[in-house]
Parts: C-alpha cells; structure tokens; sequence
C-alpha cells in the first residue's frame, strides 16, 4: 500500500511543478500541493521531487546563491537567473548542439548531462535599475 500512496503523492507533486510553469522552488511546490492534499508533508514534497528529478520526468535546476527550482519541461534548454528579483526564464540555445558534439572524446570522462545558468537582470529590474 505504500508504494501505491507514494505514487500519488509524486503524481501530485509532478503536476503541481507542470501547473506552476515558473520555475517554482520546492517550497513553491510544497505550498502548491498543499492546496490539493492539506495533510501532505514537507519532507514527502522534498522526496518526490528528487525522485521525479532523478528520472528525468522533472528538470532540477541549481542556481547559485539562490533556492534550487525545478522545471517541467524536460527538453535541452538553459536558464536565465535574475540576480535581483530571483525570475527564472528559459533560454534556447540551439547552437549549443555544436560545442556538445566536438566535447573532448580523449579525456576519459563519460558526459551524461550538463547545465548552464545566465546570471542577470530581467527586463523589469533591468529597467528599475537604470533608473
């Protein structure tokens, strides 16, 4: 029984972090879920994000100074960090393609993933900051 309740729990979790489309942090997602499952916990919120982060069916992004987020779309894409108000956007990228392609074959490493974050201003402090 309690693999079936840990399965909806982390479905309740994947679909709070896929409504939210905003890179929500875990506590975001927490405050999420709790709006459909009151007697969830905090730690359960925390686990299954993990786990869906671990099996690819949710993006986990590390961002300095900041708390972590998560992403739903689990597609090749990078992240732009505002550095004032915290927003997280995504950034495509696609000549990236090349620089993975011609990564170094002699080194002895085996690349599995990578991620890249762009630290900045948004349009919004951008235009505050200025003023």
């Amino acid at each position: 029984m309690k693999e079936s309740r840990n399965t909806i729990q982390r479905q309740l979790v994947l679909e709070a972090v896929k409504r939210l489309k905003s890179h929500p942090t875990a506590d975001e997602v927490y405050r999420e879920v709790l709006k459909t499952a009151p007697n969830i916990s905090r730690s359960t919120v925390y686990r299954n994000l993990n786990t869906l982060s671990e099996t690819g069916e949710i993006l986990h992004i590390l961002l300095p100074d900041s708390a972590d987020c998560y992403d739903h779309r689990t597609d090749t894409h990078y992240h732009a960090h505002c550095r004032l108000c915290g927003k997280v956007t995504d950034v495509e990228l696609p000549e990236i393609n090349t620089l993975l392609n011609n990564l170094p074959s002699d080194s002895g490493f085996t690349y599995e993933q990578h991620s890249l974050v762009f630290i900045g201003l948004c349009q919004s402090c951008s235009h505050g900051h200025n003023s």
